[in-house]
């Protein structure tokens, strides 16, 4: 009987993922990845509840479970670069790092090393063979895809990874841990940063980095308040600012962060020019099937998501060495350096990059 180790959160997703591979008639084990050390500022450990949970639902479905730290490799291949990243003032997403570093390898590894054949984990997404490769595609459920935070990832992990509710609806997964009696099924979808969870961002991100108050000024350099540190900040953000009801009475909202004089420069209204740009220059390229989908500087059409949940953006790519520019078809808005730019064509996830600078003109 073909052994599989499934990735479980203790969330329903996976939950129901492990519960449909024991069906189908694999030799299931569960395991639990426990990624960060800190409890949250009520000092509750959330991995206990979440272990605890998973037990239950591996004592349910009959399936053994076990717990494995990986916490001292998170913080060296994931936390590390998010900080890094922050202290440059950008906006980094560490849940595609951790899929990439942890889940897909420290995981993947631990789970053949447990005799598996495969390793499955609770993604929305699915995989396909085509022309002889294995590739990425969407999740059925729009709403609920989780292939961009999958794009870092290679074909040779994809041929080792399953992912028993790519097919499904979010309301049919619920459906089915309710039938079977999961004590999963009602419980609520995790909304925060892997490592963070619910808790208060900036709250957190405090405890890491020092505040460095400054400046917030307009393009005409009119000081309109003050901010705590440019690190807790993001372009195209209007919460937060402390700024409300002074200048014209409309929403303010970040443009762009001066480094070198610690400015944070805001603008008021959604029309403000400097949110928007037509090229965006990407870079730390990454393929699924390792070779990019072009020759170096032939142009090819596709469509890219500049953020989760973002609708499809049709664009031109042309690569250039270590860097890809894009022209979007309509002006984009809030191109956030540092966020992950992901590439697809048709439901097939080709890979990407992440953001470096945007412009309203091409790049040279």
């Amino acid at each position: 009987m073909e052994r599989i180790v499934i990735g479980m959160s203790g969330g329903v997703d996976s939950s129901v993922a492990a519960l449909l591979l024991k069906e189908q008639g694999y030799d299931v084990v569960g395991v639990f990845m426990k990624n960060w050390e800190e409890k949250d500022e009520n000092g509750t450990c959330t991995a206990a509840d979440d272990w605890n949970d998973v037990q239950d639902v591996c004592d349910t479905i009959g399936i053994p479970c076990y717990s494995v730290n990986f916490a001292k490799e998170y913080y060296d291949r994931v936390f590390s670069y998010f900080l890094e990243e922050y202290r440059r003032g950008r906006t980094p997403n560490p849940d595609v790092l951790c899929n990439r570093e942890i889940k897909f390898k420290a995981f993947l590894d631990y789970a053949m090393k447990l005799g598996a054949e495969h390793m499955a984990t609770g993604h929305f997404v699915k995989k396909d063979v085509r022309d002889g490769h294995t590739v990425l595609l969407r999740g059925d459920d729009p709403n609920k895809d989780q292939s961009y935070f999958l794009y870092m990832l290679k074909e040779r992990q994809l041929e080792k990874a399953l992912f028993p509710v790519g097919h499904l609806t979010k309301q049919e997964i619920r459906a089915i841990a309710e039938k079977n009696g999961l004590v999963t099924s009602k419980k609520k979808d995790s909304t925060g940063v892997c490592f963070i969870g619910e808790r208060n961002f900036r709250q957190f991100l405090q405890g890491f980095l020092p505040m460095q108050p400054g400046d917030m000024r307009t393009e005409d350099d009119v000081k309109v308040g003050e901010h705590i540190g440019l690190s807790y900040y993001t372009l195209g953000q209007r919460r937060g600012l402390g700024i409300g009801g002074s200048g014209d009475g409309r929403r303010w909202f970040v443009i762009d962060k001066d480094l070198k004089r610690n400015v944070l420069v805001v603008a008021q209204g959604e029309d403000s020019p400097r949110l928007y740009s037509r090229y965006t220059r990407a870079d730390q390229l990454t393929w699924i099937a390792d070779t990019p989908p072009a020759a170096d500087g032939v142009p090819f059409r596709a469509t890219a998501k500049f953020r989760y949940r973002q609708q499809d953006q049709s664009v031109t790519v042309v690569i250039r060495g270590d860097e890809m520019h894009i022209e979007s078809d309509e002006l984009q808005r809030a191109v956030t350096p540092g966020q992950s730019v992901v590439l697809y064509q048709g439901d097939v996830c080709l890979g990407g990059g992440i953001a470096e600078e945007t412009s309203m003109h091409a790049f040279a």
